[in-house]
């Protein structure tokens, strides 16, 4: 049997298909050179001067809140460069990833591909900003709670308007805990996890205390000796001096009418 017979292609030949045109890495011509046969997108690959300028304009597109002209990434390139070109390439190559580069208006920018575009959707809410009556009265309850409006206005000398209250419940900084039990029954409020979030504190007690609040400049320095920074405490657990919400039932008296459904108040 007659062996078959191996042709030995020379390292000096190139395949007639082989398309090498371009700048190629030094490693990759270097293999080429050798008789390794290259795969057909080893043509592709940017050169090392090429990549560079592509990591360029791919961190000042990342970096931009806003879709950035030629004009201005043009400025951070060589005068030589291509930058329309560097451009379409890097589009190709986010082509088929999670985010593309889109040419919006001009101007070029990063933006969620299409087809994934479901996963981002959020809701935008408008920020307001909180009023110093506002922040007054978020200070005192979040010190003082469980605290009533009553005892709010007695704390800041002055009225404290429904709206304030309202403002802070819907930001979702305070809630309505229970109720004093005093005359009228009037409503304790505290703070809620949303509040300790969004101000950065594991607990409620890690609001800053008198020495601290003197240090910022947040306090009078001619405050009378005896002036005190209460301890906050935002226990879930009703204080003995709170009722609940909806035991609100009062008597002609005045006092809340705490009989139990089918008491007929026989001894």
């Amino acid at each position: 049997m007659v062996p078959p017979k191996l042709n030995y292609a020379s390292p000096a030949e190139e395949p007639e298909d082989a398309d090498i045109d371009g700048d190629i890495p030094a490693e990759i011509e270097a293999a080429a050179a050798a008789g390794w046969q290259l795969p057909p997108n080893i043509a592709q690959l940017p050169s090392a001067d090429r990549r560079e300028q592509l990591r360029i304009l791919e961190a000042l597109l990342f970096a931009a809140s806003e879709p950035l002209d030629e004009k201005y990434l043009g400025q951070h390139l060589k005068s030589e460069d291509d930058v329309k070109a560097l451009l379409e390439e890097l589009k190709g190559f986010y082509a088929s990833r999670g985010i593309n580069l889109v040419r919006v208006a001009g101007k070029w920018a990063f933006r969620t591909a299409e087809d994934l575009s479901y996963l981002l959707e959020r809701h935008a809410t408008e920020q307001r900003k909180l009023s110093k009556a506002g922040m007054e009265t978020l200070a005192i309850i979040a010190y003082h709670q469980p605290v009533t409006r009553a005892e709010i206005e007695e704390i800041r000398g002055v009225a404290c308007s429904a709206g304030t209250l309202d403002q802070l419940m819907e930001i979702g900084w305070i809630r309505p805990r229970g109720r004093r039990r005093a005359p009228g029954r009037p409503i304790t409020y505290g703070t809620t996890e949303q509040f300790l979030e969004h101000f950065g504190l594991d607990n409620i007690k890690d609001l800053p205390g008198l020495a601290e609040l003197r240090g910022s400049g947040l306090l009078d320095a001619n405050l009378p000796p005896d002036f005190r920074v209460p301890e906050p405490t935002d226990a879930a657990a009703l204080m003995p001096d709170e009722l609940p919400l909806d035991a609100v039932d009062e008597d002609t008296t005045g006092h809340l009418d705490l009989q139990m459904p089918g008491d007929d108040g026989a001894a």
